[in-house]
């Protein structure tokens, strides 16, 4: 690990980004990210073998009176006889393919892919010079994040890779307050290794405070992930905005944004609760969206399933049509959407999350050019339906009616988007009414034509101090329906 971190030290030393937050200004969002708007999250993993609960069945199966407590006993045994560990040989990706998967991905409209290259219980989905404790080497015994990078850049999906691992700092603690397989003496490059006491999850200066020796680890793992499969964007768990990691933090990102200086590329961190200093790296909002347009990019994650990003038995499900909304009012307000889908253990993808993909895709082969690579309007937005603003927000379908309406721009044409016309073959665009000889802020622009996408039929519409009025021919929708409006 010493060479490992002298590397890291010398392209820090020659590269021009510096672990400082000053030099990290430099720092500028990719033009490719700000075209990039729909994106999938991949929680697959050891986890995945039990498929209860959560993709914290790691932790929770070692805290006496949970349910994945109760449940572990009950279907394996003590802990102490059948821990965590022995979910690796049960998971055999037996039918794993990373090129149907990344298929599947380019059929669903997506343009980037964020595989959890490891998760908080430590088991690594690549290969590792770092730990044993890897796909490569146990359980499948391939480099799952390596076959889905290559099979990204095959069909032109950017690869990226999420990191969740400064969490494993905690998250195996609790199996040492009774009799399991997590006891002591742990050390580096032990599966458990550190299971310390649980952190206040949000506390910044928690203790007992990580270790230099743990938090090095965690650079070189990080690192590794960079130097082997160059991905274009690194995703971070919540947890590095604990005061102990920020200097590795900055560490991480100067070398990355150095490591793709040198690569000719430009790459994107993610991260959430202001771990880094803002304009150095993109925000994430875990579950839940903005209120309004920001005038920075940003990006939510959410998942397909309302209760684990992990594959469990009894998922319980969103719509397509509310995933479809809320990815055109993200949009709308300067975001992009990374949509989570959790895989089963033999690597098949449940025919709910197929499902949910192909009929994202379908409306984006129509509506695509309203989204993919789409410019803020003037106003993101209008309409009755407020939006929660923050996270965990979005597990509830929101109540949009067809006046609620989202904008954008792209390529001389305006669109307007209403987020469901069930029941309607009219609307009323408030935003673009004549302008009245008051000179008051409303829109000035001529409108030359305005057509319906997906529809033959061209909508007749009239334009008054109301609004732009489109009356439509047989759309009875749920799903968000696109107006093309060229403007003069």
């Amino acid at each position: 690990m010493k060479k490992y971190l002298d590397k890291i030290n010398s392209v820090i030393e020659n590269g021009r980004f510096k672990d400082t937050w000053e030099s990290l200004q430099q720092y500028r969002v990719p033009e490719w990210y700000r075209e990039v708007k729909f994106g999938i999250f991949i929680h697959w993993g050891v986890y995945s073998v039990p498929a209860f609960g959560s993709e914290w069945y790691s932790r929770n199966m070692y805290i006496q009176g949970s349910k994945e407590f109760e449940h572990h006993i009950k279907t394996y045994g003590a802990h102490k006889d059948f821990g965590y560990k022995d979910f690796i040989p049960m998971f055999k990706a037996e039918k794993f393919s990373a090129a149907e998967w990344v298929d599947l991905f380019k059929e669903a409209g997506a343009q980037y892919v964020m595989p959890v290259a490891e998760h908080h219980d430590g088991f690594q989905m690549y290969e590792s010079e770092l730990s044993d404790w890897n796909a490569k080497k146990m359980g499948p015994k391939r480099d799952v994040l390596g076959e889905l990078s290559q099979e990204c850049k095959r069909v032109g999906l950017k690869n990226c890779a999420s990191t969740h691992r400064v969490e494993h700092w905690f998250f195996m603690g609790h199996g040492k307050e009774f009799e399991s397989d997590i006891k002591e003496p742990l050390k580096r490059g032990d599966f458990y290794w550190p299971a310390m006491p649980e952190a206040h999850h949000h506390d910044l200066f928690s203790e007992p405070t990580p270790t230099q020796e743990y938090l090095e680890d965690w650079l070189c793992r990080c690192c590794e992930i960079v130097d082997k499969y160059k991905p274009k964007a690194i995703y971070f768990d919540w947890w590095i905005q604990h005061s102990s990691v920020k200097p590795y933090l900055k560490k991480f990102a100067a070398y990355y944004y150095n490591r793709a200086d040198e690569w000719g590329e430009e790459v994107v961190i993610n991260y959430k609760h202001d771990a880094f200093a803002f304009g150095t790296a993109v925000v994430d909002i875990e579950r839940g969206q903005f209120a309004d347009v920001k005038p920075y990019i940003w990006q939510t994650d959410t998942a397909v399933a309302k209760n684990s990003w992990c594959y469990t038995e009894g998922n319980s499900y969103k719509t397509s049509v509310q995933i479809i909304r809320d990815l055109v009012d993200i949009v709308s307000k300067n975001g992009r959407l990374l949509l989570n889908i959790g895989p089963k253990a033999d690597g098949t993808i449940p025919d709910e999350d197929r499902s949910i993909l192909l009929d994202i895709g379908k409306w984006l082969k129509v509506n695509g050019e309203a989204i993919y690579g789409a410019k803020l309007w003037r106003k993101p937005a209008e309409g009755p339906t407020e939006i929660t603003e923050g996270q965990f927000a979005d597990a509830e379908a929101k109540a949009y009616t067809s006046e609620d309406i989202r904008f954008t721009v792209n390529g001389g044409y305006l669109y307007a988007i209403s987020l469901n016309m069930q029941g309607k073959d009219s609307i009323c665009i408030k935003s673009l009414a004549e302008a009245d000889a008051s000179c008051k802020p409303n829109f000035h622009g001529i409108i030359k034509s305005v057509e319906a996408l997906g529809y033959d039929k061209t909508p007749e519409w009239t334009r008054d101090e109301e609004g732009l009025k489109i009356k439509t021919v047989k759309i009875d929708s749920e799903t968000p329906v696109t107006f093309k409006i060229l403007i003069d």
